[in-house]
């Protein structure tokens, strides 16, 4: 088998949008069929997306014999429900960021990968799959910019539709489990550590009783992270990690576009220089490392266990935020 044969459960957006498209030009990735509640709209979806398969339900799906793994962009609270049941049918699973609603829930898709041995399970954070991110790494595992001290952090949009399941408060919406999970698992990727201990100060909406500002300060074993993530400011993102002799500056380090080159910059000891990386998809790439995971059985890019310690650090946050006080990490 040259390709990994996906099926979709759902016709949520991000698949629809950007995962499926950038799934079907990969090396190693192809769609093969697609799931809703709602036959016609799966149809809609497959006809659209030029899937050969579509059905009016995510059990008829898991059924499908020709289906080898399954991407899961179903609402948070639906995560790993339905990503244990493709388990139990004997498919690989990659679902999307944030795994669980709780670091609990997040174990319970552990203990039922461990049970599926020959399946693999990956969280689908695309970003720490991206060309400038990988060169983040390399630039501070170098030495390139000193010692790594702190890293800061912004992302935002603004959104605040009642009916838009990111303002949902009941299945997982908010602010720290769209977006800052992203901040948490990068600055985590690139301390290539665990924080000890949390800080968070969260402001949620009164209507939706989502978090719509939220900022935090990560305490590392050699440094600090500190984020503000929120759903009710202007669009904007950025990433600067900070050493004793350089600095690492990302322009877009999350919604990475598809159509340019992304550009970061490296300065040290007063010379700036302008990183230019090539025009690349990060759903692309995040697929076909999977894929070749999946292919030539060798461990997924990121394994669960990342996906339960993010989990733990989102809820330490929100429990620091309501307890106006440090959280220690187990």
């Amino acid at each position: 088998m040259s390709k990994l044969r996906f099926g979709i459960l759902s016709t949520a957006k991000i698949g629809t949008v950007k995962v499926i498209p950038a799934m079907q030009a990969g090396q190693f990735t192809e769609v093969t069929a697609i799931a809703s509640r709602d036959l016609r709209r799966a149809q809609a979806a497959a006809s659209e997306l030029g899937i050969p398969r579509a059905y009016g339900s995510y059990e008829q799906l898991l059924a499908d014999a020709e289906v080898d793994a399954i991407y899961n962009p179903l609402p948070n609270h639906l995560h790993v429900p339905w990503s244990i049941k493709a388990l139990a049918a004997g498919k690989h699973v990659l679902c999307e960021k944030p795994i669980s609603l709780t670091t609990a829930q997040a174990r319970e898709l552990v203990s039922a990968a461990e049970a599926h041995p020959t399946l693999k399970v990956m969280e689908a954070f695309m970003v720490r799959h991206h060309p400038q991110w990988r060169r983040a790494q390399e630039i501070v595992a170098a030495g390139g910019i000193g010692t790594l001290r702190t890293i800061q952090t912004f992302f935002s949009y603004f959104n605040d539709d009642p009916k838009n399941i990111r303002n949902q408060a009941d299945i997982g919406g908010g602010g720290l489990m769209d977006i800052g999970c992203y901040c948490i698992s990068t600055a985590r990727l690139i301390f290539a550590a665990e924080p000890r201990r949390v800080c968070g100060l969260v402001e949620y909406d009164p209507q939706l009783k989502t978090d719509r500002l939220a900022s935090g300060i990560l305490d590392f074993p050699t440094g600090t992270a500190t984020f503000t993530c929120s759903t009710q400011l202007m669009p904007y993102q950025r990433i600067n990690i900070f050493g004793t002799m350089g600095r690492i500056e990302i322009e877009i380090p999350f919604n990475a576009p598809t159509d340019k080159p992304c550009k970061m910059w490296h300065e040290r000891e007063g010379n700036s220089e302008e990183i230019v990386l090539p025009t690349c998809n990060q759903y692309t790439q995040q697929g076909d490392l999977f894929a070749r995971a999946v292919l030539d059985d060798t461990p997924v890019p990121t394994p669960l266990s990342d996906a339960v310690a993010n989990m733990q650090v989102i809820e330490s946050l929100v429990e620091s935020g309501k307890q106006q006080t440090w959280v220690t990490l187990p």
